[in-house]
């Protein structure tokens, strides 16, 4: 909203980031011993390394707490609540699935949920663009590191059946 004052404007942004990151960290509990789980398994060659999935989640955090934020600064709407609550969904699916995949080790559900995750973020992205094509764009590098995570978590769990059963 145009008048709000700067310190609602900036305790704003502080909650939705602080919203991701929380999400972040609890699918980080999940992912605690994925280098060795992720080194141990039988990976594609086009596989990135393990360690860049740190810093590539961390800005992706960081893009979509912007994102989010944009969104919600926004005078109040139905479209503005549906955009945020489909954001909010998205959000949990995200943070389900390294539980899914690392802690739980369940190739095929980790499989079928990270495809409801794209959906979501492409559902997500597309509310977020009508309202401030800004948010949306913010969630482009999302959407375009879901699909690529999708591909590889489908292939990962092909070349792995016994482990991510």
């Amino acid at each position: 909203m145009k008048n709000d004052s700067l310190a609602r404007q900036l305790a704003g942004l502080f909650g939705w980031l602080v919203l991701v990151f929380a999400v972040a960290a609890i699918g980080g509990v999940a992912s605690a011993n994925a280098g060795s789980f992720y080194a141990d398994l039988n990976r594609p060659s086009w596989a990135p390394p393990a360690w860049l999935f740190g810093p590539v989640w961390s800005l992706l955090y960081l893009l979509m707490g912007v994102a989010a934020w944009l969104v919600w600064r926004t005078e109040r709407s139905p479209a503005v609540r549906l955009a945020l609550v489909l954001f909010l969904c998205q959000l949990v699916a995200n943070g389900l699935w390294s539980w899914l995949f690392f802690a739980w080790q369940k190739g095929a559900l980790a499989f079928a949920e990270i495809l409801l995750v794209w959906a979501l973020v492409l559902a997500t992205l597309i509310l977020f663009w009508r309202i401030r094509p800004l948010a949306g764009m913010l969630l482009v590098p999302y959407l375009a590191w879901v699909t690529f995570a999708t591909a590889l978590a489908y292939q990962t769990w092909q070349l792995n059946p016994v482990l991510l059963g």
